[in-house]
């Protein structure tokens, strides 16, 4: 494998973990209070509002029903009006987020709804207010679901950004398309491909270990 080739998957695979780990970033920040809102709003939660929890509730699935080739596309004037551009690393991160955010949403719903619901009683009749519930139960009790749902998220925007180098985001997945499919270069397409394998095996084995940790 010459030098250059070697250059291109490095820059590329240091492209795509920038976008993956950008818009995981996000995509915590954006779905756990989604998360926590779908949770303490349904009807036997600790601020019942249920119609505004079906919703919320209605609104990220509508989202995650999305394919994300099609909400590339139609996210482009969006992208746009936030990157300055459609094109490159950092315009991939605006479709990517906004995929991911309903999607790590409701995985971490189904975390949050594990926990004991005895706890969150205990604290209710010790006089423990709604945020002392949140902060002090369900995060702490759903710590390890949460870190596997991020691991989950993680792998999935690995897969997500090779698709979005369809429409020129950088990474490896452009630089499959452009090298390997668009000029039959079957050593860079290999390459991109173990690459690919080799991350998502680091991430769910540091999930994992995280996971194994907390529990």
């Amino acid at each position: 494998m010459s030098r250059l080739i070697l250059d291109l998957i490095l820059h590329a695979t240091v492209e795509t973990m920038v976008m993956v780990m950008a818009s995981g970033l996000i995509a915590v920040v954006g779905g756990l209070p989604l998360a926590i809102l779908l949770i303490v709003t349904k009807p036997d939660g600790i601020l019942p509002l249920p119609v505004f929890s079906r919703a919320l509730g209605l609104v990220i699935d509508a989202a995650r029903a999305v394919p994300f080739m099609i909400l590339l596309v139609l996210l482009l004037p969006v992208t746009r009006l936030i990157a300055g551009t459609t094109l490159g690393t950092g315009a991939a991160i605006v479709p990517l987020s906004i995929a991911a955010v309903p999607y790590f949403a409701r995985i971490a719903e189904v975390s949050l709804r594990e926990v004991d619901r005895n706890l969150v009683d205990a604290v209710q009749a010790m006089g423990g207010t709604r945020w002392m519930v949140i902060r002090f139960v369900l995060l702490p009790e759903a710590l390890p679901g949460l870190i596997s749902g991020i691991t989950v998220t993680l792998v999935t925007l690995v897969g997500a950004s090779a698709m979005a180098g369809v429409i020129g985001a950088g990474g490896l997945g452009d630089l499959a398309i452009r090298y390997g499919y668009q000029r039959f270069n079957t050593t860079i397409m290999l390459s991109v491909v173990a690459v690919l394998i080799a991350m998502v095996t680091l991430i769910q084995a540091i999930g994992n270990a995280l996971t194994r940790k907390l529990r």
